[in-house]
C-alpha cells in the first residue's frame, strides 16, 4: 500500500432517535431476517421485550446471547459457534463498548453484517472497525482491525440519557482526546485506524468533535444528571459515538490512547472507566507536546466542568508505585502501540515524567 494513502471511513448508517429499541427490526431486516443478538445483561430482558417482539411481528427470527463481561477471544469465539449454530445471517449487539467489540468481532469472522446498539455513551467504539481485545484479567491484548465499519449504528436518546451519568462522562473524556490525537497524527503522517494515512477529513471532523463538546458538554451533563434527553445531550452523543469514532478512525491515534493501554495493567484502575484513563493519558499527551498553557487550561476547566476524574487518586490511586508507574510508560511505548503516532521521538522515560508532570498539574487545579 502506498505510504501517502489517505482514507475517511464509517459506518453505512448512523441514525440517532428515540423509540429505536422497539422498532429494531425496520434497521435490521435489510441486511438480515435471523439476527444473532449478543446484549448486557442489564437489558437484555428489556431487549428480548421489546426488541423481540418487533423482530416477530415482522415474520423473522431472533437468538439473544448474554454477554460475559469480557471482550476476550475465547467470548468471541463462544458467541461465534453460538452464532453459527442458530444459523443467525445478522449479527446484533446491544450494550456498552465491550459488548460491541464482541459483536463486531463475530460477525468479522463469521463474515456476516452487523448493527450496533450502544447502551451507554462511555466510548466511540460503536462506529470504528476496531475491536479491542481483552485478557481475561482485564488488561488489553491487542487491536482487531476490521475491514469495514459497522453496516448500522442506532443510538437512542432515551436510553442513552438514563444511563448512570459517569458513564456519559466517561464518553466525553474518550472524545476530549479525539482532536488532539489527530493533530497529532497527522503532524507526524501516521497511521490512522485503518492503517492508512490521516486525512483533512479526519482531522476535520476530530476538530468538529472537540468544538461540540466545549460547546455543550458541561449543559447535557446537567440534562444527564437529572435523566433527561435535551439538544445539547443529543449533539454531545453525536459527538462522542460519531465525531469521535469517525474522527479518531480517520485522524488516527497517539498518546493518550496508548497511555490508557498501558494504565490498564495498573490494578488500582481496574474500577476506571475507559474515557478516564483516556482522559488522563489526555493531560500526560499535552504534558509530553508542551502544549500552550491557555490550551491545558480549556481542557482542565472543561474536564472539572463535566466531572470527570483529573487526578490519578481521582481515578482510585491511593499510592503511586515508581515501578508500576514506569512499566505503565513503557507498555505505552510498546512497538505496534499509537505512541509512534506522536510527531517527535518519544521514550518510557518521556512518558513517565510526563506522567507525574501531569498529575501536579492536575492536582494544582483541584478543589
Amino acid at each position: 500500500m502506498s505510504k501517502s494513502v489517505k482514507s475517511v471511513t464509517s459506518p453505512k448508517k448512523f441514525i440517532t432517535g428515540k423509540r429505536l429499541l422497539e422498532n429494531l427490526n425496520d434497521y435490521i431486516e435489510d441486511f438480515g431476517d435471523h439476527a444473532y443478538i449478543i446484549c448486557d445483561e442489564f437489558i437484555l430482558e428489556r431487549a428480548q421485550k421489546e426488541a423481540g417482539n418487533s423482530i416477530q411481528k415482522a415474520g423473522n427470527q431472533s437468538v439473544f446471547e448474554k454477554f460475559n463481561y469480557e471482550c476476550t477471544q475465547e467470548e468471541i469465539d463462544r458467541n461465534r459457534e453460538l452464532a453459527r449454530n442458530a444459523g443467525a445471517n445478522i449479527i446484533v449487539g446491544i450494550g456498552g463498548g465491550k459488548t460491541l467489540d464482541t459483536a463486531k468481532a463475530t460477525a468479522y469472522y463469521e463474515k456476516l453484517p452487523v448493527v450496533i446498539f450502544p447502551t451507554i455513551a462511555s466510548t466511540d467504539a460503536p462506529c470504528t472497525a476496531l475491536a479491542v481485545i481483552y485478557k481475561h484479567d482485564g488488561s488489553f491484548d491487542r487491536y482487531l482491525f476490521l475491514p469495514t465499519n459497522p453496516d448500522v449504528v442506532l443510538a437512542d436518546s432515551d436510553i442513552l440519557a438514563s444511563a448512570p451519568p459517569r458513564f456519559f462522562a466517561a464518553g466525553i473524556g474518550d472524545a476530549l482526546a479525539t482532536y488532539f490525537e489527530a493533530r497529532a497524527c497527522f503532524k507526524a503522517n501516521g497511521d490512522n485506524l485503518v492503517l492508512m494515512k490521516p486525512s483533512t477529513t479526519g482531522l476535520g471532523l476530530a476538530r468538529l468533535c472537540y468544538d461540540t463538546l466545549l460547546e455543550n458538554g458541561v449543559k447535557a451533563m446537567q440534562a444527564i444528571k437529572h435523566g433527561v434527553s435535551t439538544r445539547a445531550v443529543e449533539d454531545t452523543i453525536e459527538a462522542t459515538i460519531y465525531l469521535s469514532g469517525v474522527g479518531a478512525e480517520s485522524g488516527g491515534l497517539a498518546a493518550a490512547h496508548a497511555i490508557h493501554n498501558g494504565m490498564t495493567a495498573v490494578p488500582s484502575l481496574h474500577r476506571a472507566q475507559h474515557g478516564d484513563k483516556v482522559t488522563f493519558g489526555l493531560l500526560a499527551q499535552l504534558v509530553l507536546e508542551n502544549a500552550p498553557a491557555e490550551e491545558l487550561e480549556t481542557v482542565i476547566d472543561f474536564i472539572k466542568g463535566v466531572g470527570l476524574p483529573l487526578t490519578l487518586k481521582d481515578l482510585g490511586v491511593d499510592e503511586f508505585i515508581e515501578e508500576e508507574w514506569r512499566q505503565v510508560a513503557q507498555s505505552a511505548c510498546a512497538e505496534g502501540d499509537t505512541m509512534g503516532n506522536m510527531p517527535f521521538p518519544v521514550t518510557s522515560d518521556d512518558v513517565y515524567n510526563a506522567i507525574v508532570a501531569a498529575n501536579a498539574i492536575a492536582e494544582s487545579y483541584h478543589d
